[in-house]
């Protein structure tokens, strides 16, 4: 349907207060007002919230890279190495030129193409669901999933450690949400108990901060014990758990069951951009007719379609991709905590390394760099327990002199060492 025959859907009216802006003047009178005193002090706030933020050693700057960087990337999240992989990069380019430079529109109106029906069709396959939906993110893709599939009315449970993209979903949705201890199914279950209306877990399936795993049986089985749908964001699980890198949910068995919905992102391991949401038909349907970060959004870059669709077939034809970045984590962590730092066991590709603090973890990475290495620095906001860390990620392309190379410098730059 057009994007303007959704009326519903479109937000509140919200009453006008007329103020000089709004006001039509009357016949042969000016608009022009004379200006405010004080003008620009509308945002002195944010000076203030920069001080703070460099007082808490949180401040965040960008750092545009080249195209060919000398440096050795273990911050990224390409872990399958697909994002310059020649067959992948063709594919983006071929469809850029068959289809064009953007999907010119919204998927309801011109933005969806064959290329993106072909892409829904074999990464609904693939992972083991019935359909596919792909949208602009992941966190698109999240927001989708998650606010169209609740209402006021429905129950939300949800881990404490989820990303940020399902964490501002739960607040969009304007569902009562309850957030329960990390990987905890009991906490889960406790907090359905008693809720008679629809209820959604949500649930990461790799954490990005500790890179650990939920126990999805364990939720699947208290879920349906109440009635309750099953979320899981597969954002990085996707290419690297389950048979061939199918996915958490295969993996857990999960995959294809009527009461469970994943989203994934095709922007870690198919080294490309975009997300998708995978599920029952009837649940894609729903949200190709409610979901706003769908309906109002211009559709994924044809480029960006048909690389994850080239990487997708990739990794069809080389499943022993999935099974390498594996080893290259369980090595990473192995050694990092055999030389005496404090380094969560990876259940996928993301190796976390804890630091003493913010500024410490903030120097840690610097100096890393320094010496040619390119790592993840997590610190508070953006993890939920307040501890600073190194994030590493394992790559399935990644040799083993340059597995030496990581481990020494990152040991060898470490606080206190």
């Amino acid at each position: 349907m057009p994007q303007d025959s959704a009326p519903s859907l479109l937000h509140d009216s919200l009453p006008v207060t007329p103020d000089e802006s709004s006001v039509v003047p009357p016949s042969g009178e000016s608009r022009t007002a004379a200006p405010r005193q004080g003008f620009g002090a509308a945002f002195d706030w944010v000076d203030a919230a920069r001080d703070e933020r460099r007082r808490a050693g949180l401040v965040r700057t960008l750092r545009p890279r080249p195209a060919d960087s000398p440096l050795l990337d273990l911050a990224s999240n390409d872990y399958l190495g697909l994002a310059r992989h020649p067959e992948v990069t063709h594919g983006a380019a071929e469809a850029a030129h068959r289809w064009g430079a953007g999907a010119t529109g919204s998927r309801l109106v011109t933005g969806s193409t064959e290329l993106h029906a072909r892409l829904e069709e074999e990464l609904a396959a693939f992972c083991g669901f019935e359909a596919a939906l792909v949208l602009s993110s992941g966190y698109a893709a999240n927001l989708a999933a998650v606010t169209a599939l609740t209402d006021r009315a429905t129950l939300i449970v949800s881990d404490s450690g989820n990303h940020a993209s399902l964490i501002d979903g739960c607040r969009l949705s304007r569902a009562r949400t309850a957030v329960v201890p990390h990987a905890d199914p009991e906490a889960v279950r406790t907090a359905l108990t008693g809720h008679d209306g629809r209820a959604l877990a949500v649930t990461d399936s790799v954490f990005s901060v500790d890179g650990d795993a939920a126990p999805l049986p364990a939720l699947a089985e208290v879920c349906r014990a109440r009635g309750a749908a099953l979320l899981v964001d597969d954002a990085h699980g996707l290419g690297v758990l389950g048979d061939g890198g199918r996915g958490a949910p295969a993996a857990a068995g999960l995959a294809g069951d009527g009461d469970v919905v994943a989203t994934v992102t095709l922007s870690k391991s198919l080294g490309s951009q975009g997300g998708a949401v995978l599920g029952p038909a009837r649940v894609i349907e729903h949200l190709v007719n409610t979901a706003r970060s769908f309906i109002f959004d211009t559709g994924l870059a044809p480029a960006a379609a048909g690389g994850a669709l080239a990487a997708l077939r990739l990794l069809r034809g080389e499943p022993q991709r999935a099974a390498r970045v594996g080893q290259v984590a369980g090595e990473l962590h192995d050694r990092l905590t055999a030389a005496g730092l404090a380094a969560v066991r990876p259940d996928a590709a993301v190796v976390s390394v804890r630091a003493p603090s913010p500024e410490q973890a903030v120097r840690w990475a610097s100096d890393c760099r320094e010496a040619g290495l390119v790592v993840g620095c997590f610190r508070p906001p953006s993890v939920p327990d307040g501890i600073s860390r190194l994030r590493l990620t394992a790559r399935a392309d990644l040799t083993d002199e340059q597995i030496d190379m990581a481990v020494g410098t990152v040991v060898r730059t470490a606080p206190g060492f």
